[in-house]
């Protein structure tokens, strides 16, 4: 069998471990080369397929690659392109075959959520019928950690434990200025219709009065004057109060809490960060000085202090993406399957992209306190295990020494513009 070229691309929001699931994909597919001959990229996702603007990974070193395990972002470029369906752009799909045939492109992965999935799935069922042989494989990826069927998705545990460990320091740094100073923060993390981050926060609360004292979550409808009430309470028990809201906190009305207080100078609702709309309130209500934060791409870039768990599940991912292709599956997608929760065991599993494609998986209503202000105790269970572990990448001159790739541009064959 004459070997074939594959095709890799990250797609979406980056994260502190998807470089590791490149990293896993091609080194293994390095080990199978009377199959794969070259790993080619797609520079900034799908996009790069569909301008036949290719990366050729041959041209990297074997340290290079290796290195992609401990460094942070899109070592390819990523992007927020979602594929129309085949009747709304036949054109978009007979181009990704018309590039895949040219390059001699047998094998697609994509490294995403749950567009991503949908893509891959949609590419799944109409390579055949537009005359090209194409194993797809979708590989998970989502700090939002909201994709069916696997445990938890690869960039969640380490957005996770960031999260907590920054509410955990942040608490610290309140409670030693709250009798003269401040006596609120609140900190906006990621999660516009799950809460599994803001949820993971929860994990820094280890004891009574540890911070955080309240958690937002999308899943639970804000009450204004029940949050108000908890604030003070708070204040009046502990001297200060540490608040993690999920940016999709939303009002009775249905409105994004942030959207329906902020507006522009022509009167248009637009949406701001949800954490300054919470901290005026309370300052507007009680008087509390406050200080607010939004975690933003630094939740998600953390490298520093990634989750060992997360790192290695991330590199299994992309690993058991290629051996799944080699082995004649197609429009699936490798999922983690956990065994045991003490001690922690999980093994790799398959789902069906049909399956996966634009299922949002959100915090289970058991996992929220009754109070709707907390976690339980069956999803600290759940969430610990996944922010175990310490992975540091290498130190120069005190920074963390990240790999930059040469990235260099496979020779363009069809040469044809095309428009996305």
């Amino acid at each position: 069998m004459t070997p074939t070229n594959a095709f890799y691309a990250q797609s979406g929001g980056v994260t502190a471990v998807i470089n590791a699931s490149a990293c896993g994909l091609i080194e293994t597919a390095r080990q199978h080369s009377d199959k794969i001959d070259k790993v080619y990229a797609g520079r900034n996702g799908i996009i790069g397929a569909l301008t036949e603007d290719l990366i050729d990974t041959s041209l990297e070193s074997t340290e290079d690659i290796a290195a992609l395990r401990y460094t942070p972002s899109g070592a390819f470029g990523s992007c927020r392109y979602k594929l129309k369906s085949f009747e709304e752009n036949r054109a978009e799909y007979e181009r990704l075959i018309a590039v895949f045939k040219a390059h001699n492109i047998g094998y697609f992965f994509y490294n995403g959520g749950g567009d991503s999935q949908d893509t891959t799935h949609k590419l799944s069922q109409l390579s055949a019928s537009l005359g090209h042989d194409l194993r797809c494989i979708g590989i998970p990826k989502t700090v939002d950690n909201d994709l069916p069927l696997t445990d938890n998705c690869p960039g969640f545990g380490s957005v996770a434990k960031y999260v907590a460990v920054s509410i955990r320091e942040a608490g610290f740094d309140v409670a030693s200025m709250a009798r003269s100073s401040t006596k609120v923060f609140v900190l906006e993390v990621m999660g516009r219709h799950a809460g599994w981050i803001a949820a993971a926060s929860g994990l820094a609360a280890e004891n009574e009065g540890e911070s955080p004292h309240i958690i937002l979550f999308p899943e639970v409808v804000f009450d204004q004057d029940k949050f108000l009430a908890k604030v003070n309470e708070t204040v009046n028990q502990h001297g200060f109060c540490c608040i993690v809201v999920s940016e999709g906190v939303k009002n009775p009305e249905g409105q994004f809490l942030a959207e329906a207080e902020t507006h522009d100078v022509f009167g248009h609702a637009q949406l701001g960060g949800v954490a300054p709309v919470v901290a005026e309130m309370i300052k507007a209500t009680h008087g509390y000085k406050y200080h607010w934060a939004v975690a933003d791409y630094l939740q998600r870039a953390a490298r520093h202090i990634a989750s060992k768990t997360d790192v290695n599940q991330a590199y299994a991912m992309g690993k058991a993406a290629v051996e799944l292709a080699l082995t004649g599956k197609t429009a699936v997608m490798p999922t983690i399957v956990r065994t045991s929760n003490n001690p922690y065991q999980w093994e790799i599993g398959v789902g069906e992209l049909k399956d996966v494609a634009n299922v949002e998986q959100k915090l289970p209503e058991h996992y929220i306190t009754d109070d709707g202000f907390g976690i339980t105790f069956e999803c600290e269970e759940y969430l610990r295990p996944l922010i175990m572990g310490e992975d540091y990448p290498p130190y120069v001159n005190g920074l963390p020494n990240y790999v930059r790739l040469k990235n260099l541009p496979v020779k363009k064959i069809l040469n044809e513009p095309f428009d996305v």
